[in-house]
């Protein structure tokens, strides 16, 4: 990278990787999902992209209403080898609402799997935000949710060695016509996220770009305001652009004690945790 992140480092079991991002080139086409009512999170992500046709795509979810809904937040190694590991299942029963969140629809052993980071809350108690837990989260009633089917790539689970997670990373698929030009690609841990996505930009030829997708931190350092101590924190970009050769990220994060801070993440003081796995769309 041109520049090296200042900020905090974690120590992973394995050997770094030495490719320190994976891009896939492919097509973002804009749509507008149906989440079905009495569905799972993950089957109504997953069903409502492929009655558009799609198995691959990234959602930005706004006020949507769930029967339960179940997530972690990051947690201490557990010591095991891994850096980081997640806490308990923490559940909300009473009219849950998706605030707002991101999710990225991809595959795991061949079958269609998500991640989201999002934010959210019941009726009795205060926003939270967390890592949801598509199997155990279930919407409770029809809505329509916008976003990004994605052709050309997918995020596929694999082994990761260096961190021992097994983590989504982009691969080649089949293309269809229209949409926008996009990248699909992951961060390896222990540099900056906002310098690796001008160099990931630059290196391929984006001059300006919007950027979507969740990740995480070690710890969360904002331009503004207090930031995060906790050396694994989860992050869901709200509002990311790279424009003039510079890329703003503006976050919500949430650390070990459940506390959450939002703003824009300080260029060179925040070093990718675990992964961070956006999706790059040409303006």
């Amino acid at each position: 990278m041109t520049d090296q992140a200042t900020g905090r480092t974690i120590r992973h079991p394995g050997p770094a990787a030495t490719d320190r991002w994976r891009a896939v080139a492919c097509r973002a086409h804009p749509v507008k999902v149906r989440l079905r009512a009495g569905l799972t999170f993950g089957d109504a992500v997953a069903q409502g992209l492929e009655a558009q046709g799609h198995s691959a795509g990234y959602l930005r979810l706004e006020n949507v209403p769930m029967e339960n809904l179940s997530y972690v937040i990051p947690a201490p190694a557990p010591g095991d080898g891994h850096a980081a590991w997640y806490s308990a299942t923490r559940r909300i029963h009473d009219r849950p609402r998706i605030l707002t969140a991101g999710v990225h629809l991809g595959l795991r052993d061949g079958a269609p799997f998500t991640h989201c980071h999002g934010f959210w809350r019941g009726d009795s108690g205060e926003p939270a935000m967390g890592h949801l837990l598509p199997t155990e989260s279930e919407i409770a009633e029809d809505c329509v949710v916008t976003g990004w089917a994605v052709s050309g790539a997918t995020l596929a689970v694999e082994h990761d060695p260096e961190t021992w997670f097994s983590l989504f990373q982009p691969q080649a698929s089949p293309m269809h016509e229209g949409g926008q030009d996009a990248l699909l690609c992951t961060l390896q841990p222990n540099q900056d996220i906002t310098a690796a996505v001008e160099e990931l930009a630059e290196a391929r030829g984006f001059a300006e770009a919007r950027i979507e997708g969740i990740g995480s931190v070690v710890g969360a350092c904002f331009d503004a305001g207090p930031g995060l101590d906790s050396y694994a924190t989860e992050v869901f970009l709200t509002e990311a652009d790279f424009r003039q050769g510079q890329a703003r990220l503006n976050s919500i994060s949430v650390g070990f004690d459940g506390v959450h801070r939002d703003g824009r993440l300080t260029r060179l003081r925040n070093s990718v945790c675990v992964t961070a796995e956006l999706l790059m769309i040409r303006s």
